[in-house]
């Protein structure tokens, strides 16, 4: 058991807020670790603390070992690997860096940090813009390296394989569990019951205390209201009886000592968090938007070419009503090609004339900056506020970002935006190009609440295992220009 990296008292703070704040941390040679967290928690700059590519405000980390570090794509400088056999495969092409997609991009720097000699490799959305094939390569890469793994990533099927610990990032704190990310989400759930059950047997004391502290009141100035009564009768008859109202005086004081008392027990009882829940949300369709062909789209024999590249030749599909339809396939197989065919009504494809599209593709959008969040989520929608907040609150969202103007928002959080505004819209058939890319996993295991009890039809393109087994009910990979039903 070898100790690679020690830390202590590291504090990082950022336009006035703690971003990180962790008394002690240790990283050993044994390590496979998955660091979650929400995004903005600060998950990519720990890391880059640890690695000594950022100054924390406060405290020391002690480094005993060499670390590879595969980055992100806008934080890359590539390098040839020493291994080519291992960049071969990765199914990396000798080429010009500047020429190479991004998951070539990504390929080379996975290849890149393999081939090193190091002790741990740390690891920030490896597998981003890998396709099944090579995520799958990746894991099995993964699991026999003799060293330290400290990776984030959004791909739950990958966490499950690659780490047996999981680092969670919240409020500048780490939390530590042993097991996979599935067995770190019992923990969590078991954790939200133990807390709900916490919360319960809270509000009922506070309750019981605060009725009783009200009754105390209440006999209080029954007493009040008897002596004054009393004092009033007393004086017409023209006689005093100090040795009663001492009586009712004592009697009353008692009484409002007892109030006290109990409001004394109630503050020290402190404050319970209520745990966190997920609020359903029932999707519904308009009579307007109602689809009654049952299989709404059909593609018969379709080719499509790209100068001299065929990417489909005499393919053909159904597309089933208010199925969840998953597009799966390696990169540069034609998984959007297919998508913008559906979208754009090209030849070979049969459309009911009831279908309204809401098409998610990163990145290709207009806003107006100017607008509010809440009124982005009201245009072409349906739902109601309150069901619009509950949609936003299981994205991610609180109660004052729904007031925010889309300008400050991060370009995460308008993904999710954009995704959440497509589940409540005046849609009944959804085309989703990657939607799981760049989420926190919270936002992703929301998404895929969402996406299953969405109301229209769904074709989604995805590489997330996860996301893929669990959301679709049917499956059609793209293969040898083909288009196969799986499932």
């Amino acid at each position: 058991m070898e100790l690679l990296i020690k830390g202590k008292d590291i504090c990082v703070e950022y336009a006035g807020r703690d971003v990180l704040d962790i008394d002690e941390l240790e990283l050993y040679s044994y390590d496979k670790i998955g660091l979650v967290g929400a995004n903005g928690a600060g998950k990519s700059t720990l890391l880059k603390v640890l690695l000594g590519k950022l100054t924390p405000s406060t405290g020391k980390i002690k480094r005993l070992g060499e670390f590879a570090y595969i980055t992100q794509l806008d934080e890359v400088i590539l390098q040839e690997p020493k291994d080519f056999a291992l960049m071969g495969k990765f199914g990396v092409e000798q080429k010009e860096i500047k020429t190479m997609s991004g998951g070539e991009e990504t390929r080379l720097k996975i290849a890149q940090a393999l081939s090193e000699q190091v002790h741990g490799i740390f690891a920030d959305e490896p597998t981003s813009h890998l396709d099944r094939e090579g995520i799958d390569f990746l894991i099995g890469q993964l699991k026999y390296f003799p060293g330290a793994l400290l990776v984030i990533s959004h791909d739950r099927y990958f966490l499950d394989e690659v780490v047996d610990k999981i680092w969670e990032l919240k409020d500048g704190k780490i939390t530590e569990y042993w097991g996979t990310y599935s067995a770190y989400l019992r923990q969590k759930e078991e954790e939200r019951k133990a807390q709900a059950v916490k919360y319960e047997k809270f509000v009922a004391e506070r309750e019981r205390l605060e009725k009783a502290a009200e009754e105390k009141r209440r006999q209080a100035q029954k007493i009040d209201q008897k002596a004054k009564g009393a004092a009033r009768k007393n004086s017409s008859e023209g006689g005093g009886r100090l040795a009663h109202q001492k009586s009712v005086g004592s009697k009353q004081k008692k009484m409002h000592n007892a109030a006290k008392s109990i409001e004394h027990k109630i503050e020290t009882l402190g404050d319970v968090e209520a745990p966190e829940n997920y609020q359903r949300i029932h999707f519904r369709q308009s009579a307007v938007l109602a689809l009654h062909n049952i299989y709404p789209i059909i593609g018969t024999e379709i080719t499509k070419r790209f100068g001299d590249k065929v990417l489909l030749e005499d393919a053909s599909f159904n597309i089933p009503l208010g199925a969840k339809v998953a597009l799966t396939g390696s990169n540069g197989s034609g998984k959007t090609t297919l998508m913008e065919i559906i979208l754009n009504r090209e030849p070979g494809i049969d459309i009911s004339p009831k279908v309204e599209f809401g098409y998610f593709a990163q990145n290709t959008y207009k806003y107006n900056l100017n607008q509010k969040v809440i009124e982005f989520m009201l245009e072409n929608c349906d739902y109601n506020v309150s069901e619009i907040r509950s949609v936003l609150a299981s994205m991610g969202f609180n109660q004052n970002d729904v007031s925010k103007k889309l300008d400050v928002l991060s370009g995460g959080e308008m993904i999710k935006l954009k995704l959440a505004q497509m589940l409540l819209g005046k849609y009944n058939i959804l085309l989703m190009d990657e939607p799981s890319n760049y989420l926190d996993l919270m936002s992703l295991e929301a998404l895929e609440k969402l996406m299953k009890e969405y109301a229209g039809t769904i074709i989604f393109i995805s590489h997330d295992k996860r996301l893929v087994d669990n959301v679709a009910d049917v499956i059609y990979e793209i293969k040898d220009k083909k288009i196969v039903q799986v499932k």
